[in-house]
């Protein structure tokens, strides 16, 4: 691997001509095993992961790799606005070079909302053998009215609130960050956003998490994968739960995924039996 394998690297990584922060947890690539590699929110950075990436190396004994990507936490930043298919191009123009950089191997993605997107197109539309497996938390597939209104209620509270200063706490640019989201979310040719064909491509094990009291999405996201998906589903579905899974229920999500990883990877090394 080109770059430190630490929790506090010295370097950055460059990847699709950006300068990105990251950090890794647990067992560089290598290892024997798949490395979780894990995609933030759209308001998200590495370090707004919180303790989450520590735990799960933990739990799973596999190596975590997270970065910011380019206009969030200390990254370098974009030009706005992002373009309604910015996580398409985020998933085919920089997950792979960002793989690369990092040296990785054999993956597992995980993704929180749009990350979640982001990790889904991926596997859906880029033949890459590295991929092993899915978790996607809280993902998007097409918009839902009360989303789209959350967003804008986002919005509200970032401009009149007291959002921007929490955010000014993860991001550089605090502005960047929100606006390249709010923007792209509730520009009004965004409603008719769609990108559940994906899941028609995927070849890979998913885990699907999704809180039953998420604001931003509903069941309805999980039972569109239910609806097309050719590969094995696991499903979490905490039902007392908001957006953000993994930091409201921890233990459940980090069990479900520790159950899942080493169902994946047991099956992966089992042996075929003779016909």
């Amino acid at each position: 691997m080109s770059n430190a394998w630490s929790e506090h690297p010295d370097g950055r990584l460059k990847a699709g001509g950006k300068s990105l922060e990251y950090a890794c947890y647990g067992p560089p690539p290598g290892s024997g095993a798949p490395t979780l590699v894990l995609l933030h929110e759209g308001l998200g950075s590495a370090a707004l992961w919180r303790d989450f990436p520590a735990r799960l190396a933990a739990e799973t004994g596999l190596g975590v790799f997270v970065w910011s990507r380019a206009g969030y936490g200390n990254s370098e930043g974009v030009t706005l606005p992002r373009p309604p298919d910015y996580m398409t191009r985020e998933a085919v123009e920089m997950l792979g070079p960002v793989m690369d950089a990092a040296g990785l191997r054999d993956v597992i993605l995980l993704g929180h909302s749009d990350g979640a997107t982001i990790a889904a197109i991926y596997a859906g539309s880029v033949s890459d053998m590295r991929v092993r497996g899915l978790i996607l938390v809280a993902p998007h597939f097409f918009t839902e009215p009360q989303g789209l209104d959350a967003i804008r209620k986002a919005g509200e509270a970032f401009r009149t609130g007291d959002l921007h200063a929490k955010l000014a706490r993860w991001h550089s640019d605090a502005e960047m960050a929100f606006n390249g989201w709010h923007d792209a979310w509730t520009d009004p040719g965004f409603e008719t956003w769609n990108v559940a064909d994906c899941i028609d491509h995927w070849r890979v094990p998913v885990l699907a998490v999704q809180g039953g009291q998420d604001p931003y999405g509903s069941r309805a996201q999980i039972d569109e994968i239910e609806t097309r998906i050719y590969s094995p589903l696991e499903t979490l579905l905490p039902e007392k739960c908001g957006h953000a899974p993994h930091l409201e229920a921890p233990d459940a999500v980090l069990a479900a995924v520790g159950d899942f990883t080493k169902r994946l990877i047991r099956l992966e090394n089992a042996d075929v039996a003779p016909e």
